[in-house]
């Protein structure tokens, strides 16, 4: 991730993060997102999935939409949404994990068109929901909704929610967010697909988004019944990479022709779980492993796909707790980067935010604080206009602070 905000708080040492405001949210890894002073949000408090529409600096809340629903996640995991809500300068389109697709008018939260993606199109349930965000390109919404016959892909009209085109190969869909990419000239869409199936099957699908016609595919998924591609696809020229961390590790492709990618090199050893990768100078940075105990942050040269280094950050931290103190290591195990400021700004799994240096040379701390004490902190961080929006997703077990909505000041003084 890159964001071109400067003139950051660089240092957390004398002078942490101020908190701007915050709520509570109910369950849901889903990341907020902007537009102009707006922010939108979605998350799931008792049987209701909630979208709502709040000022991006007060946290005061413009309209909130609601609806039912009954989704269980026979993993443990919360049954709120993994998807983020897309957007345009008229409606907010969102995801929900039964596969409920909403248009939303933007100023009013009123209800334009819907589609239960399950029922229409005869997806069964993946392994944790449906997660996957939704995509805007020209006048489509793009979904990866994973059902079968070749519907792993669909477009539907921003406007009236009729359906367009739909393609696939029968791959399911996966937890990797679909993305544009202009190669060799052209517009293309690639998702890396791959969900519930047995014997497993999935990778990339690269396709022509005005019509849905499949370019190439490329199979890449892991062997295990219960592996998934969550990792979006890396794209710079007419490279892409993909990686998963059940197996396979990653690839990186070259675009050559229309219907033509072939490997450039192959790792298994670096395999990333659901963040995004961050390239910088020819180098790519990301966190191989499944974690938090063998989530290792990697350095990877683009050029042959070696590995420079590997490290887990780490340091003690003293807690309190029931009046005894005690000194218990953390990391930044899975984390999410971004690439800002001249810095990379790294948000850890149990609510740290840290300035690094990264470089094939190694990583170094810059600077660290810790916001909240909570697990899974795998919601990837926005920045806005100076604002970092966070998303505690589990209770601080030192403060006892419910799952929460925060945002905090990181604009310089």
């Amino acid at each position: 991730m890159r964001a071109p905000e400067t003139g950051l708080l660089a240092d957390f040492s004398n002078e942490a993060p101020r908190l701007v405001w915050e709520q509570v949210k109910g369950e849901g890894f889903a990341s907020p997102v902007i537009q102009d002073s707006r922010l939108f949000f979605t998350h799931r408090q008792g049987q209701d999935l909630i979208v709502e529409c709040l000022d991006a600096e007060t946290g005061r809340r413009h309209w909130q939409y609601r609806y039912p629903t009954s989704y269980e996640d026979r993993y443990g995991y919360n049954g709120g949404p993994r998807s983020s809500p897309a957007l345009t300068k008229k409606n907010v389109y969102t995801l929900g994990p039964e596969g409920e697709l909403h248009c939303l008018d933007l100023g009013t939260g009123r209800l334009r068109w819907k589609h239960s993606l399950g029922a229409e199109f005869g997806v069964v349930q993946n392994f944790f929901g449906v997660g996957s965000s939704p995509l805007v390109w020209g006048s489509f919404l793009i979904v990866q909704v994973g059902g079968p016959d070749g519907g792993d892909v669909a477009a539907f009209d921003l406007e009236t929610g009729g359906l367009r085109w739909k393609n696939g190969v029968g791959w399911g869909a996966s937890y990797a967010t679909p993305r544009m990419a202009r190669l060799l000239g052209k517009d293309r869409l690639l998702v890396f697909a791959g969900g519930e199936s047995e014997p497993p099957t999935g990778g990339l699908l690269c396709m022509d988004p005005s019509t849905g016609l499949l370019d190439f595919s490329y199979p890449w998924r892991g062997r295990p019944r219960e592996s998934v591609n969550a990792s979006t696809p890396w794209v710079g020229g007419n490279r892409i990479f993909l990686s998963e961390c059940y197996g396979m590790g990653s690839v990186l492709l070259e675009y050559r022709s229309q219907g033509i990618a072939v490997p450039r090199w192959t790792n298994r050893g670096f395999g990333i779980h659901f963040m995004s990768p961050l390239e910088k100078d020819g180098y790519l940075y990301g966190v191989d492993g499944h974690g938090p105990g063998n989530a290792f942050l990697v350095c990877i040269d683009l050029k042959d796909g070696s590995e420079k280094w590997r490290r887990q950050p780490s340091w003690e931290e003293v807690l309190v707790r029931d009046g005894k103190t005690e000194r218990v290591r953390f990391g930044t195990y899975r984390s999410w980067l971004m690439d800002v400021d001249g810095r990379t700004l790294c948000l850890g799994e149990f609510g740290h935010l840290l300035w690094m240096d990264l470089s094939p040379a190694g990583a170094q701390i810059l600077s660290r604080t810790w916001l909240f004490s909570a697990r899974e902190t795998w919601t990837p961080p926005v920045l806005s206009r100076g604002l970092l929006y966070v998303c505690q997703n589990q209770r601080d077990f030192l403060h006892g602070k419910n799952p929460r909505l925060l945002c905090y000041d990181l604009r310089g003084r």
